[in-house]
């Protein structure tokens, strides 16, 4: 998705063309792992992306936190990770700042029943807002880029939020971009869906986070959760679903082998 307006385009283009600095791309290493599977192209696209984010996008530390390269840098990579095959130059076009805490955070909610408001505290590791902004907790975006292998990834969970948003509501279904995939999308996505659920209430083992079962918005990014970081047994236990988000993404993790640590 590109602007209209021509020094954005030049500039655009420019950043998409200039690989990270070599320290750059040693933070990206050592924080996400997970790009060490990209093929060399895109790789070669994760590092144009993550330019064009750092540039257009607000990075502001809450809760006592000191905003850093560090920080920025694997923020921007995990985002960007979603994109690479997705043929864009203008990464999360609707969102303007991303609000980094150092750990997990309370927001104040409200619920009513008609007769009684109850006020609590809700803890939060992240969220994501059609407002333009996303929410993260910086120490367990850490621990779970870090550790690409556990199903767990707080920035690839909101980031995922974002690209559904895109569509016009966050409800599991993205802007696809192939026309022939919403029919198969609707039908792997509802079938794995309503599994989850059945699992979750049954209290059986699932492949998926059981937080997924939430709606199909959660469904969504904790599947795309498992689909980057536990992409060969996602594909074992809901092959249809791993096919979809494959062609979605425009990626293959489970055929690109185990993670090369660096």
């Amino acid at each position: 998705m590109a602007s209209w307006l021509p020094w954005v385009r030049r500039r655009h283009h420019r950043l998409l063309h200039t690989p990270l600095a070599p320290e750059q791309a040693a933070v990206v290493a050592r924080n996400v792992p997970l790009a060490a599977r990209l093929s060399p192209e895109h790789r070669a696209t994760l590092d144009g992306l993550v330019q064009v984010f750092l540039d257009d996008k607000t990075f502001e530390g809450c809760g006592g936190l000191q905003m850093t390269d560090e920080i920025r840098l694997t923020v921007a990579a995990l985002a960007c990770l979603l994109l690479v095959g997705l043929e864009v130059d203008d990464p999360y076009p609707g969102l303007d700042v991303i609000r980094v805490y150092p750990a997990g955070y309370r927001v104040p909610t409200r619920a009513s029943d008609g007769l009684v408001v109850l006020e609590q505290q809700d803890h939060r590791l992240g969220e994501s807002s059609g407002r333009g902004y996303v929410v993260l907790s910086w120490r367990d975006v850490l621990r779970g880029a870090r550790d690409p292998e556990d199903g767990q990834n707080v920035a690839l969970h909101e980031f995922a939020h974002q690209l559904d948003a895109q569509s016009g509501a966050a409800n599991g279904a993205p802007v696809l971009g192939e026309a022939g995939l919403y029919g198969p999308w609707a039908a792997a996505l509802g079938a794995a869906y309503e599994q989850l659920i059945h699992d979750v209430d049954a209290h059986r083992p699932t492949a998926l986070d059981p937080y997924g079962a939430t709606n199909p918005a959660e469904f969504f990014a904790v599947a795309v959760e498992a689909f980057f970081e536990r992409p060969a047994a996602l594909q074992r236990a809901l092959p249809d679903l791993y096919a979809v988000l494959a062609r979605y993404f425009r990626q293959d993790p489970a055929a690109q082998g185990s993670i090369r640590r660096s």
